[in-house]
């Protein structure tokens, strides 16, 4: 990846790229070993943590912030500080990438249009939903203008699915949106990795249907949902009993509510993998992802998915078919879905079938050439002078 004859260059500003492993920090990851192996050279500034939570790739300039109350998996990064101007000057980037609308990525996005330099955003996470979880709902309008402010002061946008996508175009005008979408890596993701011994080991009967939580265990993935649905299910008379894999602050909230479902915690790689693949029904009630990572890799895993009907899971499952989409707030839909899988093994069983072969189309290769095509996009348009002013 080469521009004028030399490397291109490409400021990426997270707003937690090593802190937390999840959806979106193992994709901004793939994206900079995917960068870096084509010979770009990717420079990482963001809030870094005493201890991260994985490995992570790439040249990481950390960004002074703060711990947030209550979340101190999570920092927030006071601005732009000289310091890391100075940094960001002598990189000299051909394309600033913004993962986050947070203060860090505002103030990048301000840095780098008074430098003339492109900027790229790509979309992550629906974070004015986070609002309703916490008691703020009130902000949601404010919220919801400062990020229209943010997405129409970019060049380009990366948005993960076709209908945000269309969504994005609406706002922001077509040419400026592409799609950068997810893959699922097969080898950790199959239904081969199912493990009935492991199953057995939890005190799982053979016949029995094993709901499976899995994601981070905050209240913003909509564990209330996820719990009124096993209390429903429970109440009709089915006594299912719930795996839950994930870690994350709402870990009690949850246990306290659901004392018989079964915690795996935090798990990786094969063992991850197996716990999935293992289970016999997804239940995804979160509407704050973007993309919906979990919902492929349990579709890749062979898994029956009833999930949130949303943008990020309608543009990866075809209701009926590869999986059901409900009503997002409603405990009864899920619970009556599950209780319909739980009486028809057979169908549950089909749509599990579909859905590993639907994710046979999600490749990595694919969705990471994707946002190199975004890049171009970008330049060409500062090339001929036809970008934002």
């Amino acid at each position: 990846m080469q521009i004028a004859g030399r490397p291109l260059r490409i400021s990426l500003f997270s707003g937690n790229y090593n802190g937390v492993r999840d959806g979106a920090n193992r994709a901004l990851n793939r994206l900079v070993d995917y960068l870096l192996a084509r010979g770009a050279q990717v420079r990482i500034y963001s809030p870094t943590t005493p201890k991260t939570s994985f490995p992570c790739v790439g040249d990481v300039v950390p960004v002074p912030s703060v711990a947030i109350p209550g979340r101190g998996e999570y920092r927030l990064a006071l601005g732009l500080p000289r310091a890391i101007r100075r940094d960001l000057a002598a990189f000299a980037p051909d394309i600033v990438h913004l993962s986050a609308p947070d203060w860090l990525g505002r103030s990048a996005q301000r840095h780098a249009r008074r430098s003339g330099i492109p900027v790229v955003a790509s979309l992550h996470t629906r974070f004015e939903t986070y609002l309703s979880y916490y008691g703020l709902a009130m902000l949601r309008g404010p919220m919801e203008r400062y990020l229209d402010r943010f997405y129409d002061d970019c060049d380009h946008i990366l948005a993960p699915t076709p209908p945000i996508a269309e969504e994005f175009a609406g706002r922001y005008g077509g040419d400026r949106i592409s799609i950068w979408s997810r893959g699922v890596d097969r080898a950790a993701f199959h239904p081969d990795l199912r493990d009935e011994s492991f199953r057995r080991s939890l005190g799982y009967m053979p016949q029995e249907v094993v709901p499976l939580f899995f994601g981070r265990l905050v209240l913003e993935k909509g564990l209330d949902i996820f719990m009124d649905a096993i209390l429903r299910a429970r109440a009709a008379g089915h006594p299912v009993r719930p795996l839950i894999v994930g870690e994350g602050p709402a870990r009690d909230w949850l246990a306290q509510r659901l004392p018989n479902a079964y915690f795996l915690g935090h798990l990786e790689g094969r063992r991850l993998g197996r716990a999935v693949a293992s289970a016999d029904v997804l239940i995804n009630p979160s509407i704050t992802e973007a993309f919906g990572n979990v919902n492929l890799e349990a579709m890749a895993s062979g898994l029956a998915i009833i999930s949130a009907d949303v943008p990020s899971a309608s543009s990866l499952i075809d209701t009926g078919r590869t999986g059901l989409l409900v009503p997002p707030l409603s405990g009864e839909a899920y619970a009556a879905a599950l209780l319909d899988l739980i009486a028809d093994p057979a169908r549950r069983r089909a749509l599990g079938r579909a859905a590993s072969l639907a994710a046979n189309a999600c490749r990595w290769e694919e969705t990471l050439a994707q946002v190199v095509r975004g890049y171009d996009k970008c330049l060409q348009r500062d090339k001929t002078g036809t970008g934002r002013e």
